[in-house]
């Protein structure tokens, strides 16, 4: 026979019970998946995952075009993965077009705007690598106004803990979200895995969690482990496009 707390009817079980799972749909999850634009590993494999998810493609590259297009029909969100001079490492590193802190004003504007054109449909924008970049007020305040002229929003990947991307957004007032969880920042299925529960930790401090993944040297790892953990994800969150998290729940419901 299974006992009750005492204090609580069998009306205040079935109310709690209905509690957690209203507040389990308010949870939302946004998988990121990064450096889309160069026919890196993992690239259909992520493409087939079985849940709506966010794409960023580099600009420039051989397949940035046809990634974004691809995501697009599948009716993912394509958002443009910016370039941006690290701490550490070399320019080279970063591909064409990226924004470094030595560029004035006017090159910096020029080159957002030609990657925004460059990427198709989309919607936001987000940093790769960019430690240094985004800890540049000045850099930043050319980044984040061209967004907001374009109807993008920006998602701080936070790369560095000295990020000025939240400082400069509420100033000029375009729609921010921040990076909670690197899922693959080291290549084993294991960390991977050990990450996803990262994501359930953060859950239970904020109503959502954004979490960066890759395709590239982790691709096939991240996306296998993606696919495996869909049934858990699931059952913690509702997993929804960077977009969404923008518009919020009440929104959602009205727009196409």
């Amino acid at each position: 026979m299974t006992r009750q707390p005492v204090g609580l009817t069998e009306q205040q079980h079935k109310s709690a019970s209905q509690d957690a799972e209203q507040s389990k749909a308010f949870k939302r999850i946004a998988i990121v998946i990064d450096d889309f634009g160069n026919g890196m590993t993992g690239t259909e494999e992520m493409l087939k995952l079985p849940f709506p998810f966010t794409i960023a493609v580099m600009p420039f590259m051989p397949t940035t075009k046809s990634d974004a297009e691809n995501a697009h029909k599948l009716g993912h969100d394509v958002i443009v993965h910016m370039p941006m001079e690290p701490n550490k490492g070399k320019k080279e590193w970063l591909g064409p077009g990226a924004i470094t802190t030595d560029l004035s004003d006017a090159e910096i504007r020029k080159r957002v705007e030609a990657a925004i054109d460059n990427v198709p449909f989309a919607v936001g924008m987000n940093n790769h690598m960019g430690s240094k970049a985004t800890s540049d007020e000045r850099v930043m305040r050319v980044v984040l106004t061209v967004c907001k002229e374009r109807g993008l929003f920006f998602l701080d990947s936070r790369t560095s803990y000295k990020t000025v991307v939240p400082k400069i957004a509420a100033e000029i007032g375009i729609p921010l979200l921040n990076n909670h969880v690197f899922l693959d920042d080291v290549y084993s299925t294991s960390h991977i895995a050990k990450q996803i529960g990262e994501v359930y930790k953060q859950l239970e401090q904020t109503e959502h969690c954004v979490a960066i993944g890759h395709v590239g040297p982790p691709g096939k790892k991240t996306a296998a482990v993606l696919l495996q953990s869909t049934p858990s994800l699931r059952e913690n969150a509702i997993i929804v496009k960077l977009s969404d998290l923008i518009r919020g729940p009440s929104d959602e419901q009205i727009l196409p």
